[in-house]
């Protein structure tokens, strides 16, 4: 009988050390396959980092472009400026000192109001003449002084993008 009771300890002491080792070789496992931390942050619709213009790239397409034309594309730029109010819009650089208004497909997202830096950016492409009631109304938005915005008193050819997808920099 104490032999009956020893195989039983011992067969039990086994399978408790063998469970100990799975579960150790489970979270060895987990920690292995942990993902690696996101270069971008995503807005909008999910966006990848492929297949993606240069700023001068899209400014010679934009070259290319009459009112009315669009462009579906997927760029990177460096921003400019950020609406301050509520991020509902931004402006990116191009080269020859040039713009590009980014707004965001039916206001589905925005942007952080203290964004900087690199973003890609995924949507449509064209130019648009702009009104002076609008262009004051952006100025005023930027933050522009009220002298400024008295000295815009032209419309004005504006590249224009509207996003469905950004990608900010981290």
């Amino acid at each position: 009988m104490k032999k009956i009771v020893f195989l039983i300890v011992a067969a039990t002491i086994m399978f408790a050390c063998k469970d100990a080792k799975t579960n150790e070789k489970t979270t060895e496992t987990k920690q292995e396959t942990k993902a690696p931390e996101m270069a971008y942050a995503s807005f909008g619709e999910k966006i990848d980092a492929t297949d993606v213009l240069t700023a001068e790239q899209i400014n010679a397409e934009y070259n290319n472009l009459k009112v009315g034309d669009t462009l579906d594309v997927k760029f990177t730029s460096k921003i400019n400026s950020v609406c301050s109010k509520k991020g509902c819009w931004m402006r990116l650089s191009l080269e020859d000192e040039k713009e590009v208004m980014v707004k965001f497909k039916d206001y589905g997202f925005f942007m952080p109001l203290d964004a900087t830096g690199d973003v890609i950016v995924n949507g449509k492409a064209f130019v648009q003449e702009t009104s002076v009631d609008e262009l004051k109304h952006y100025a005023e938005d930027a933050g522009k002084s009220a002298e400024e915005i008295a000295k815009i008193t032209e419309p004005k050819k504006t590249l224009s993008f509207v996003a469905d997808g950004v990608l900010l920099k981290n």
